[in-house]
């Protein structure tokens, strides 16, 4: 198998919203709350549903790289209830091989509330379920050592049980990857992130705003700077100034592509690392797997949605 995704197993149900909404539920544009399943249920009563889909930052990339003809895997934690059967069935449609066997949980499957404004910002509210409930038997041992990488999701990293689980992957993996998921991700875990990215990470994508958070800077040449000491590849998305990726000494950019009729930035991140990755396990140069990630990016902000047709 080529790439292994462990990641939160989540429902998407994907929702338009006016920008009132936001500020009336005290939510913060482009980013992810938790919630529990009483206000989760409470936000859902006002909204009509465009679209519901197995999803999860982790999964979004493994399907993508299943549509681009990758052997894949992925791991992730579901109850045996309707959403639990739905996610199954959405990976399997999509030729992922799902390395876990749900049975019933006392917490339901997780959801994440995707809400579009008509900026085509996505703004996420998250009922984690039994997804964040993950452990180290969980983890299916020989389908990680199997992978040539193992790719993880910082979403998932939590005290406890999650991290247990993490690190039993990691500590068995061939190769690791992780996507840094989001700005309140790297806040609220900056020391145990920053040991990750700089002693156990093969490859660490992230946005500008999650990585300079990460080091505590606000400028992208300290970012440069502290991957080329840490002498690992740090890829990194910057919106409409393209991306960037550094390695040891070596630093490459890639443009944004333009004259985009953008609908929906939901799982820009995640078809992105599916598309990098693609070029990187090909043997494909970086310049070239920063364009694949580039034009994977491009293809989702033009669709509603996380998952190509």
């Amino acid at each position: 198998m080529k790439i292994l995704g462990i990641g939160n197993a989540i429902v998407d149900v994907i929702c338009k919203v006016e920008e009132d909404f936001i500020e009336r539920n005290s939510l913060t544009k482009s980013t992810m709350k938790l919630v529990n399943e009483v206000e989760f249920n409470k936000l859902l009563l006002d909204l009509k549903i465009e679209e519901t889909v197995a999803g999860g930052s982790v999964a979004n990339s493994i399907v993508s790289l299943a549509q681009l003809g990758n052997k894949v895997g992925f791991i992730g934690k579901i109850s045996d209830d309707e959403l639990g059967a739905k996610y199954e069935e959405g990976l399997n449609i999509e030729k992922v091989k799902y390395f876990y066997s749900k049975k019933k949980e006392k917490i339901p499957t997780g959801t994440c509330l995707i809400l579009i404004t008509p900026d085509s910002e996505r703004t996420m509210v998250t009922f984690l379920g039994t997804a964040g409930k993950i452990n180290d038997s969980d983890i299916d041992i020989k389908a990680v050592k199997e992978s040539e990488i193992l790719f993880l999701e910082g979403y998932l990293w939590d005290e406890g049980e999650p991290k247990k689980a993490f690190d039993r992957a990691i500590n068995h993996s061939n190769k690791v990857a992780m996507s840094l998921s989001d700005l309140f991700c790297v806040e609220r875990h900056k020391k145990q992130f920053l040991n990750l990215v700089e002693t156990k990470l093969d490859i660490t994508f992230a946005n500008e705003q999650e990585i300079m958070s990460l080091i505590d800077t606000k400028k992208i040449q300290d970012v440069i700077e502290f991957s080329k000491k840490i002498k690992k590849l740090v890829v990194i998305t910057r919106g409409e100034k393209g991306a960037l990726a550094i390695n040891h000494e070596k630093v490459i950019e890639c443009p944004a592509k333009k004259n985009l009729k953008v609908i929906d930035l939901t799982g820009a991140g995640d078809l992105f690392a599916g598309g990098f990755l693609d070029g990187f396990i090909k043997g494909q140069t970086l310049e070239e797997s920063l364009n694949k990630g580039t034009e994977m990016s491009s293809k989702i902000i033009q669709t509603i949605g996380a998952r190509l047709k």
